[in-house]
């Protein structure tokens, strides 16, 4: 994988890059919103299916309108399968069966190991991403503050090793992704093409898996409200979401990419804060400190700052 981008990358993210991030965190945080109606109504891997099969038609309509065309070259394609795979596939339906399980709270913990995996994966694979003890710090603080800010969830009876394991591999895919993901710079293509092609491919491997698990899902049956919650989970929480997502991939790399998951959980408690009218509490905003903490650390500048103000 190292091989497939051998362009460097920003490894401290500009104020653009700070503000995609969080938007981007914005997103997918939603996302448990939009997801948290739809499953009322419609079977889990049949919401996925749906999600990025209209988050491919959007693209590529978006493509379409720019003057983009599908590229034609087998290894393009192939790579987006892979990315498919890794990206959305794989972690997709791990997830989902680790959450018939165990707790959401706990499994967004175990989610938000990603970014450990990745300043590991990406250390080892990408030479202009190796891993610094302040990177490490950062992580590690970022994590901490996840736990402190949700809590850790009890057990309960139906909790399985097994199931916090599949979360713990979705996470660990997510990573492999990230870096794999970097090989779309060096091919120098448009970032929406990349999030089309992904999507297509994770809609082509989706079909077959949710038709063999679920079956046909009558698609008249679902109320108004569950498919404006699958449109937008489509549209803003998927290919919006994926034209950023490749874009911070391209010029600030996997490691610093997936510290979103670590923000991830900040948007979806503020969201709920706002729009749901659900309390914050001193809990929430000490992890949220820990986690601008970890951040900070992971950017590096203003310890830098720091060290260098104190010598």
């Amino acid at each position: 994988m190292a091989s497939a981008s051998n362009e460097s990358i920003n490894t401290a993210m500009g104020a653009q890059e700070w503000a995609l991030l969080i938007l981007l965190s914005v997103l997918w945080g939603g996302s448990f919103f939009f997801v948290g109606v739809a499953v009322t109504e419609l079977p889990p891997l049949t919401i996925v299916t749906l999600r990025v099969a209209l988050a491919a038609a959007a693209l590529w309509g978006i493509a379409l309108a720019m003057g983009l065309r599908p590229p034609t070259s087998a290894k393009v394609w192939l790579a987006f399968a892979g990315m498919g795979l890794l990206n959305n596939a794989i972690p997709f339906a791990l997830i989902v069966w680790g959450q018939t399980q165990i707790a959401s709270g706990l499994a967004s913990i175990l989610n938000a190991t990603t970014p450990l995996f990745t300043v590991v994966v990406a250390g080892l694979l990408l030479p202009d991403e190796r891993a610094t003890p302040l990177k490490l710090l950062g992580v590690a603080l970022g994590f901490i503050g996840v736990v402190v800010m949700l809590g850790v969830p009890s057990d309960g009876g139906s909790s399985s090793i097994l199931a916090q394991l599949a979360i713990i591999a979705a996470a660990l895919s997510y990573a492999f992704a990230g870096v794999y993901g970097r090989r779309f710079k060096a091919m120098a293509i448009n970032p929406i093409l990349v999030a089309a092609g992904q999507v297509s491919a994770s809609t082509l491997i989706m079909i077959p898996m949710t038709l063999m698990t679920e079956g046909a899902v009558n698609l008249t049956a679902p109320s108004l409200e569950t498919w404006l919650s699958v449109l937008a989970l489509a549209v803003l929480s998927t290919a919006l979401a994926y034209v950023i997502y490749f874009k911070l991939l391209a010029s600030a790399g996997a490691t610093n990419l997936l510290l979103v998951t670590l923000l991830i959980p900040v948007s979806a408690i503020l969201l709920g804060s706002l729009f749901l009218n659900e309390t914050l509490g001193l809990v929430h905003f000490t992890g949220m400190a820990l986690i601008a903490l970890g951040l900070s650390a992971i950017d590096g500048r203003l310890w830098r700052r720091w060290v260098v103000a104190k010598a």
